[in-house]
């Protein structure tokens, strides 16, 4: 008994032993993996970092590095004219309001410029997006006394005619969908009863009778509608006289061809809204014969991002994120409700 009491003591003893000597490794190890680890971290920070500049230095912003000789700009407006169109992964798409603004300022002290081509496919957009690059295009042509052409590929609806209606020669391809003169603010949903029918009762406390209006759980009232009905009638106004100044039409006339729908190509064509039914192609050789440019260069601006994270995430095939049913209903709802006062096709966005 004596021997196996001094056996498992001196177990105990190694067992202790053991653990003093074993614990300053383990932590020593510890150090070492995180010293490993903050120098893989810092190797790839600063891989991204030369990368990215080797990548500005080979493809330099398409706007900074325009042409050395004379050329006319094709500038790219697709999709919907508003600010931070992204996808579901937060990257970069379609039309980039700040870079086509900012584009257009960068033509306008361009001596090599010589035009304007501005390519259009698109539903439409914002109210302010749309009257804000507008006054932009018309800037330009203040300013430089350059030509501007808009060419409308499959759709120039709406916010996209809004735009195009200042350009000295408009062109569309034969299957483009234009036209819808109209305003929207949206459909605003009253869920008010569905929430009744499951017990769920709502309270919204506001300073004013109409601060809450179009929420979701409380009807419209009629003053309520006459004060969003203004809203919308002021902004298509101001798109009848868009129309009207740009192409030089009877205000009236406008009007009376103003009540949303779509137009196709032909169509427009004879009532006036654009100049001619070509291919792109044919736009192109038009401002070139008529302004004598046949020997400019023409020169495509559209939106890259140019960084290293954005040059390598834009190639990978990311799919697209999706939740339920309900989810998706939601967002429509969503949608509706947060989207705000424009000139958009609702068939065609």
């Amino acid at each position: 008994m004596e021997d196996q009491n001094q056996n498992n003591n001196q177990e105990q003893d190694l067992e202790q032993i053991y653990k003093l000597e074993s614990a300053p490794k383990s932590k020593k190890n510890g150090r070492k993996g995180l010293k490993i680890w903050l120098i893989i971290i810092l190797c790839i920070v600063a891989f991204a970092i030369i990368t990215s500049l080797a990548v500005r230095e080979l493809f330099p912003d398409p706007v900074t590095a325009t042409p050395t000789r004379s050329y006319v700009g094709v500038l790219y407006v697709e999709g919907v004219i508003a600010r931070g169109n992204v996808d579901s992964w937060g990257r970069a798409v379609d039309y980039q309001h700040d870079f086509t603004i900012n584009t257009i300022d960068r033509l306008i002290s361009d001596e090599n410029n010589k035009g304007l081509i501005l390519y259009i496919d698109s539903p439409g957009g914002g109210v302010y997006e749309s009257d804000e690059l507008y006054f932009k295009i018309k800037e330009y042509q203040q300013q430089t006394g350059r030509p501007v052409y808009a060419y409308m590929a499959s759709m120039a609806a709406s916010g996209g005619y809004y735009i195009s209606a200042p350009a000295d020669m408009i062109f569309a391809n034969r299957n483009c969908w234009t036209g819808s003169i109209g305003v929207t603010i949206g459909t605003f949903y009253n869920i008010s009863e569905f929430l009744e029918n499951y017990g769920i009762h709502t309270t919204t406390i506001t300073a004013g009778k109409n601060k809450a209006m179009g929420s979701l759980v409380d009807p419209l009232t009629d003053e309520q509608l006459d004060i969003f009905q203004s809203l919308v009638d002021e902004a298509y106004d101001q798109f009848i006289d868009i129309v009207a100044d740009g192409r030089q039409m009877d205000r009236d006339r406008v009007r009376e061809l103003s009540d949303g729908r779509i137009y196709t190509a032909q169509q427009a064509l004879d009532i006036g809204l654009i100049d001619a039914v070509a291919p792109y192609e044919g736009a192109i050789q038009h401002m070139a014969d008529t302004y004598g440019l046949e020997d400019a260069l023409l020169y495509d601006i559209y939106y890259q991002d140019t960084s290293f994270m954005g040059r390598l995430f834009s190639k990978l095939p990311l799919f697209q994120k999706n939740g339920s049913d309900a989810e998706a209903v939601l967002s429509l709802i969503k949608r509706d409700v947060e989207f705000p006062i424009s000139y958009i096709c609702e068939m065609l966005k």
